[in-house]
């Protein structure tokens, strides 16, 4: 099961922390595993590239663990593709429930 924590703080988006094999296929061919992989790599690099955001980012070389967090919300880009990542992650989880779990965490901006 991947357990997905969405980091929010009002309606900004925060950050989002993945853990966990989905368990849906054998490695390499696990359409789950490699969707979420796909979403949150691509997140994170996309504000890299992309935004003038500030984040942290703690990963597991071995895979399997990801997170990322806004230093603060107020990039607008970085919050659309926050946004992007929840929507993906929301659908994901309705359609595959047996193997992904998302929950949402309230956050304060320090």
């Amino acid at each position: 099961m991947i357990n997905v924590t969405i980091y929010r703080s009002g309606d900004l988006v925060l950050g989002f922390e993945s853990k966990g094999h989905a368990g849906a296929g054998q490695y390499g061919y696990d359409i789950v595993c490699s969707a979420v992989s796909v979403l949150t790599i691509n997140t994170a690099n996309a504000i890299e590239s992309l935004t003038e955001a500030h984040f942290t980012e703690d990963e597991d070389p071995e895979g399997g663990y990801l997170k990322v967090m806004l230093s603060d919300g107020e990039d607008h880009d970085a919050q659309v593709l926050m946004r992007a990542l929840e929507l993906g992650m929301s659908q994901m989880a309705e359609n595959y429930p047996e193997y992904i779990r998302v929950r949402y965490r309230e956050v304060r901006l320090s």
